[in-house]
């Protein structure tokens, strides 16, 4: 797998580098912004957000922007308010510094085979103003489309195929993350609040006290 590594701290990029060269994988270093930018395409893109010449956060925007290459955010920055901004920007996971190899491995694993896995075709969906074409990946709201991360538009399509059902946040989870990991739960719900902000109704996705989540089914 082709991996961009975008670390400025030189000792931790040669650590990072070495252990995932160990796993057969093949890295591209970039120490800036810039650099990371201009690099040409790759499988996943481990993103440092502290870089010397530009905030991460804006170039992992601009990274979903251009592609759904999976990316993973890997920063010191451990507040939730900087997990729920790198989520919301793009990223597909989130890892916080220090963490073991063993950790950031498993989380490649799962990233990429949410990303690699090949969609099933659905039909469309309509409730009231939102209209959801999971062929085409497009949802519109009021004739408006919305701009959605793979990962939001995967959460709205789960509950679009059971509407009015009450989907669980362990079935989203493993729908959507291929994890029964209930340290993900907060995930979901940032995923959540997302989407209802972007749907600008946050009744089109109603909580189910004590289960998960429902799309309104009229």
């Amino acid at each position: 797998m082709r991996v961009l590594l975008v670390e400025d701290d030189i000792r931790v990029a040669i650590a990072l580098e070495t252990a995932l060269r160990q796993h057969g994988h093949e890295i591209t270093r970039a120490t800036t912004a810039s650099e990371a930018l201009a690099a040409a395409p790759v499988d996943l893109v481990l993103l440092d957000l502290g870089l010397p010449d530009r905030d991460g956060i804006e170039v992992c925007r601009e990274l979903r922007a251009r592609s759904d290459v999976a990316i993973i955010a890997v920063t010191a920055r451990a507040e939730e308010r900087e997990r729920v901004l790198g989520l919301r920007s793009g990223a597909d996971d989130y890892v916080v510094k220090p963490f073991g190899m063993a950790e950031l491995t498993a989380r490649i694993e799962a990233v990429m085979r949410r990303t690699m896995r090949t969609a099933i075709p659905q039909p469309s969906f309509r409730v009231g103003g939102l209209e959801i074409d999971a062929d085409a990946r497009r949802v519109m709201v009021s004739g408006r489309e919305v701009a959605l991360t793979r990962k939001e538009f995967e959460l709205l399509a789960a509950l679009a195929r059971r509407p009015g059902h009450a989907v669980t946040r362990e079935q989203l989870l493993a729908e959507v993350w291929r994890t029964t990991w209930r340290g993900s739960l907060h995930t979901l719900e940032v995923h959540v609040a997302s989407l209802r902000s972007k749907l600008q109704d946050s009744s089109y996705i109603q909580t189910v006290r004590g289960v998960g989540y429902r799309l309104r089914a009229q």
